[in-house]
């Protein structure tokens, strides 16, 4: 709101019962002023709307509707609406005036506030709001300049009703969207429709603002704004102020998620989200600051205002001018704001100068005779401010409902505020008690404050695996005593040691005030036996350690002579152990070498076999076997079969240096001779005249397999 010059309607009085004063603020359907209630000598705040809207028959008639309704919320949070009406043009409210600044004043001043700050003014923000919800009734305006503090710091909500009193399903009319569009909702923008959902978000931009100094989006003008509210998620708050924690960054991603469904569902639900995280992170309320007062608006001066062009003038006197002036200070002690005298209530002196003098002297005996009535008026005034009418008696208001008590203290002209408060014996929504007390004698207009039963308290929902201090904090919040469980600490297989497994009694029990709640804790899961894996496969002894509870650490390698690779030797910790279960356990695993199978394979065959085997080849003395060709493995040592130790692969492998004989039968004689001898062969050669020069016989027979240096004898006889 802009704060301007003080317009027209000060010193007016409305309804013949609210004196306007000085202007406080000026908005898009409205003016607010500070006044006087002259019946009851206190200060209100008196809303006008502009022209437009009084003229709109429909909304005069939801205003009204509205009104009401948000003058029966009845929540400390909440600017009280005392009255509404119609006096000629003007329509307007009066409210509770809050001697204080608006948030955006501590904004202002200050710019971005500390989490202990802003979670103690975001609190009573979404326990007003929780307030309207749980009446049917939606804010949709949302922002700083709606969220007043007081002179003592209490924070409290204003405009209650009255948007909603625009329309009763969305925020338009026409073509254009009420409200401010940095802390519109997306489902505000794309469609005008609007529900505590709607709230939920722009309280959360609130936040976002109170701890950044500025909203989420900015732009050059109001669509770039409502764009980006539509197409472009609230980014977590850390970004730009690193120290809010982790769980409040989250909290307000929530509550801003362009999804509505995936928002609180209301402000109560927020706020018990923001307590029960306040709780576990042990962030104190503090004192809200108060911002400091502007500069009262005093009303234009009109004396140095060109003059009339011409023709007497008469004085011009406010409506109502038989209302007195109120003291400066209330029946409560409550300061009062001294109402605004009219600046042009006479012409100056100049201008009566310049009458001729029948006009000054008709003038002047006008003025003489409303002094004279006006002295009149306050003699009459004063005479019922000393006597017996500015007192009343507080009526007798408890075990009453909340409804009426508020009707009768407003029948005895009194003003009341309420507080809630467990109570074991009367009844919820009943009062409990009324201060000062039922029959002592007030001054009219005083403040009553009335304690409303919330009948006994209920036991808390505590999450299980949450920290048992901060379930002690919540629980003790609830007006409860919480204990740790004397037994001790319960095993638990899904719940952390040291963390809160159950409560009793059970969320959601009705107990008495101080009743005791039990803190159950966990120590952990149950210990349990570990299973023999031994001669199982690597798979089927992870399945039983699994099975069992456990989990599966690091394998362990080792050599066992008789256990062939892959079979598990034992578990550390052994087979037959209690311990608890999640926790790791290791395989000792078989990793032996085996020797392949390498007889009548060759050389060269065989040192691949071992080598892929993990085994390192070595070649012995060779040897003769006539049932091995030459060059091929005759044995290993190890043989094959045998298990070897990684730490020592070494395989000897014995081949076989047999020959095989050639076939020179029918081959020349000398030639077969020397081809023998260049064999290693001794040659035994018999020729005999008259049989030719060609082989006949040859011994050994071809294709025999013979040692080295054997005797082979050929002979050209047949």
């Amino acid at each position: 709101m802009d704060r301007q010059s003080t317009p027209g309607l000060a010193g007016t009085v409305l309804d013949g019962r609210y004196r306007v004063g000085g202007l406080v603020a000026r908005g898009g359907m409205s003016t607010v002023y500070r006044g006087v209630d002259l019946r009851l000598d206190r200060p209100v705040a008196i809303k006008v709307m502009k022209p437009e809207f009084a003229a709109d028959s429909t909304f005069l008639t939801r205003f009204e509707r509205e009104a009401r309704s948000a003058a029966g919320l009845g929540h400390p949070g909440v600017v009280a609406v005392y009255d509404h009406g119609r006096d000629g043009e003007h329509v307007f409210l009066v409210m509770e005036l809050v001697d204080g600044g608006t948030l955006r004043d501590l904004l202002k001043q200050q710019g971005s506030l500390s989490v202990p700050v802003a979670l103690s003014i975001l609190e009573p923000v979404l326990s007003a709001l929780g307030a309207a919800h749980d009446a049917g009734l939606v804010h949709r305006d949302v922002k700083p300049e709606n969220v007043l503090i007081s002179g003592k710091g209490e924070v409290k909500v204003a405009d209650f009703g009255l948007v909603r009193a625009i329309s009763s399903n969305t925020m338009m009319t026409g073509n254009v969207i009420l409200g401010t569009v940095a802390y519109l909702s997306p489902e505000q923008v794309s469609t005008g429709f609007a529900d505590a959902r709607s709230d939920v978000y722009s309280a959360g931009v609130l936040a976002f603002e109170m701890l950044t100094g500025a909203p989420p989006y900015g732009g050059e003008n109001a669509i770039s704004v409502a764009y980006q509210h539509v197409h472009s998620d609230v980014p977590p708050v850390s970004q730009q102020a690193p120290g809010v924690p982790a769980a409040i960054d989250e909290l307000l991603l929530n509550a801003t998620s362009r999804d509505s469904s995936l928002r609180p569902r209301d402000a109560a639900t927020f706020l018990s989200d923001l307590i029960r995280i306040r709780a576990r992170l042990n962030i104190r309320r503090v004192p809200v600051p108060v911002p400091v007062r502007p500069k009262p608006v005093r009303p234009a001066d009109r004396s140095s205002a060109a003059p009339h062009p011409s023709g007497p003038t008469r004085p011009v006197r406010p409506s109502g001018a038989t209302a007195r002036q109120p003291p400066a200070h209330g029946p409560t002690g409550t300061r009062m704001v001294p109402a605004e005298p009219p600046a042009d209530s006479f012409e100056s002196s100049e201008q009566m100068s310049a009458l001729p003098y029948p006009q000054r002297r008709r003038r002047r005996l006008i003025i003489a005779i409303i002094i004279v009535l006006l002295l009149g008026l306050a003699a009459a005034a004063g005479g019922w401010w000393l006597g017996s009418g500015r007192w009343t008696a507080v009526p007798a208001v408890v075990g009453v409902t909340q409804s009426t008590a508020e009707q009768n203290l407003r029948d005895a002209d009194l003003v009341f505020s309420v507080t809630q408060a467990y109570n074991n014996t009367v009844k919820a929504g009943r009062v409990v008690s009324v201060v000062p007390g039922s029959g002592e004698r007030q001054l009219r207009g005083t403040e009553v404050t009335v304690t409303i039963s919330d009948g006994k308290p209920k036991v808390p929902q505590i999450e299980a695996g949450s920290d048992p201090g901060a379930a002690a904090q919540i629980i003790e919040a609830a007006t409860l005593q919480a204990r740790v469980d004397p037994a001790g600490p319960v095993f638990n297989d899904s719940v952390a040691s040291g963390k809160v497994v159950e409560i009793q009694p059970k969320p959601g029990s009705a107990v008495e005030i101080g009743s005791t709640v039990v803190v159950i804790v966990s120590k952990g899961p149950a210990p349990a036996r570990i299973p023999s894996v031994a001669d199982k496969t690597v798979d089927d002894a992870k399945n039983a350690l699994v099975a069992s509870g456990f989990t599966v650490g690091t394998q362990i390698n080792q050599f066992d002579p008789q256990q062939p690779a892959g079979v598990v030797l034992s578990s550390k910790p052994a087979a037959g152990n209690s311990i608890a279960k999640g926790t790791a356990v290791q395989l000792v695993v078989s990793n032996s070498l085996t020797v392949p199978e390498l007889a009548g394979s060759s050389q060269s065959r065989a040192t691949a076999d071992l080598t892929g085997a993990g085994l390192q080849a070595t070649v012995g003395q060779l040897e003769f076997n006539a049932d091995i060709d030459g060059g091929s493995v005759i044995r290993s040592a190890p043989p094959a079969g045998s298990l070897v130790d990684p730490a020592s692969p070494m395989v000897t492998i014995v081949v076989s240096n047999a020959i095989t004989m050639p076939n020179v039968l029918d081959q020349d004689l000398d030639a077969s001779a020397a081809q023998l001898d260049k064999l290693g062969f001794y040659v035994q050669l018999s020729s005999f005249w008259g049989f030719g020069n060609n082989v006949r016989t040859q011994i050994p027979e071809p294709g025999t397999r013979v040692a080295p240096g054997s005797t082979v004898q050929i002979s050209s006889l047949p």
